[in-house]
Order: structure tokens, then C-alpha cells, then sequence
């Protein structure tokens, strides 16, 4: 009965070596999908840089996977030319400006969706996606006779103000779900315990849902700083931004290749450092604070 009871087994021994074999395959060849999609993204990031080293003859003659005249030229002139680095400035002050005033007008938005129920409440809350929903060439015309007819026009906090429209129903959105998250029971035990609604907001729930807050200011910073448009249409020389500097760097010989590819690598740093600070919040702001 041994015998037959080892014959009997064996089957069985085998499949689930198998399976374990198949297992181990599949978990080995789990990370070629993601790293050939982070190749694909990274390839852009690279031939960007690499041209950002080459002169533009070079660019436009040559094909080379690295610089064979190596020069930090195009950079140089970035930081130097006052119309580059005011580019970089403007765009940074009116992104900022714009991250500072989404953010605190969403706060208490945000807080009142969530914690409270009146009439219309959900119609409102829809209608305020519906103006992230709609393109911004909507609203350049409006936007730019109104600021022009108010002495606005050309200033930082045009664009700032502009970019509220999109920016606001985003941010109240991303911070609504934060705040549905902590229970109501947290409200009503801190007014028992004799809190203000000022001190309890600033004082307990805020710190609850920083997380929240560093979300809605990245994705706020974000949009504001990869808009084109309204940015390019409020603006003409003392709040240019980056963006539009870019578009129309061209000299006798046509476009300077290099300099724009040194432009544009240093576009990403600021967007790279915002990430590093909320890396792990990001996939959390992802799903509206309910994961």
C-alpha cells in the first residue's frame, strides 16, 4: 500500500512543482513591462538633454546618441539673458501665486461638501468640474479684455487668477474626498472639548489631511505651470512666462535648437522637486483621498 500510495502522490507533486516553476517565471518576467515602459519615457527626457549639450549646427547636422562638442553654451545663455531667467521667474511667481489662492479658497470649499448637505450642493459640486472640463481658449478672450479694461493685463496676478478657474474645482475635488475620510466624529468631540471651529480646523484638522493639501497644491502647481495659452495670451513682457519665451526664441540663422532644448530640461526641475516633496501622496490624490 506504501508503493501505491508514493505512485499515487506523485501526480500530484508534480503538478504543484509546476505551478510553483510557472509561478516563479511569471514573477521573473514581472518587471520587463514597467521597465520597458519607463525606457520609453525616459527616452525623450535623454535626447532632450543630449541636445541640450550640442550646438544647434550639430543638432541639425549630425545624428549622435551624445554630444561630440560637449558645451555648456545653451545653459550659460539661459542664466545670463535676462529674458530667459525672467521666463523662469515669472512662471514660477504666477504658478506659486496661483497654488497659495487655489488652495485656500478650496479649504473651507471643500470642508463645507463634505461635512454638510444643502440645496443644490451636488449641482454645484458638478458645476464646478464642468469648468475644469472646458478649454482654456474659452476663456482667453474673456479673460483678456476683461484684464485689459482693469489695468490687470501683463501682471502676475492675471495669470494667477485665470488659472483659479481650473485650478479651485480641482483642488476642492482632490480635498473634498481627504476630508470625507476623517469621521465627523472628530468635528463633534473637539467642539465638546471646547474648540473654536477656527482652532479645531487649524489645530487638528488641517494636520489631518496634509497629505490632502500637499496633493492639491502639486496638481495645482502643475496645471499652472504647463499652461500655455491663457499664460501666453495675459502676458506680453513683464510677466512672459517660460513657456512663451520659448515659442519665440528664433534668430537670423532660425530656431537656436540648443537653447531651447537647455529650456526646456530646466522647465522639469521645478515640477521634479514639487514631486519629490509628495511622491507618497500622489497615487492617494490619484484615487480622491480614498485609498
Amino acid at each position: 500500500m506504501t508503493d501505491t500510495a508514493t505512485v499515487a502522490s506523485r501526480p500530484m507533486h508534480s503538478t504543484g512543482a509546476a505551478r510553483r516553476a510557472g509561478a516563479r517565471r511569471r514573477i521573473g518576467f514581472s518587471w520587463l513591462v514597467p521597465a520597458l515602459y519607463i525606457l520609453f519615457l525616459m527616452v525623450p527626457i535623454y535626447w532632450l538633454l543630449n541636445m541640450s549639450f550640442k550646438t544647434t549646427n550639430e543638432i541639425l547636422g549630425t545624428f549622435s546618441l551624445w554630444p561630440n562638442e560637449f558645451t555648456f553654451a545653451n545653459y550659460h545663455k539661459i542664466v545670463t539673458d535676462p529674458v530667459w531667467y525672467n521666463g523662469y521667474l515669472n512662471s514660477i511667481a504666477y504658478a506659486t501665486l496661483n497654488t497659495i489662492l487655489s488652495v485656500s479658497v478650496a479649504l473651507p470649499a471643500a470642508y463645507a461638501f463634505s461635512r454638510y448637505r444643502f440645496l443644490g450642493d451636488k449641482h454645484l459640486f458638478f458645476w464646478l468640474l464642468t469648468n475644469r472640463m472646458a478649454p482654456p481658449a474659452i476663456f482667453a478672450l474673456p479673460f483678456f479684455q476683461l484684464y485689459s479694461s482693469v489695468g490687470l493685463f501683463d501682471t502676475h496676478i492675471a495669470v494667477a487668477l485665470a488659472h483659479c478657474l481650473f485650478n479651485i474645482p480641482l483642488a476642492v475635488w482632490i480635498l473634498e474626498g481627504f476630508m470625507s475620510g476623517v469621521p465627523k466624529e472628530i468635528d463633534e468631540t473637539a467642539y465638546i472639548d471646547g474648540y473654536s471651529f477656527r482652532r479645531f480646523f487649524f489645530k487638528i484638522f488641517i494636520p489631518l489631511i496634509a497629505g490632502g493639501i500637499g496633493v492639491a497644491a502639486f496638481f495645482c502647481f502643475m496645471f499652472s505651470w504647463v499652461e500655455l495659452l491663457l499664460a501666453k495670451t495675459l502676458t506680453s513682457v513683464a510677466a512672459r512666462p517660460i513657456a512663451s519665451v520659448m515659442t519665440r526664441t528664433i534668430s537670423i540663422s532660425g530656431y537656436e535648437l540648443g537653447v531651447l532644448a537647455a529650456a526646456g530640461a530646466l522647465t522639469i526641475v521645478p515640477g521634479a522637486i514639487v514631486i519629490y516633496f509628495v511622491r507618497n501622496y500622489i497615487a492617494k490624490g490619484f484615487a480622491l483621498g480614498r485609498v
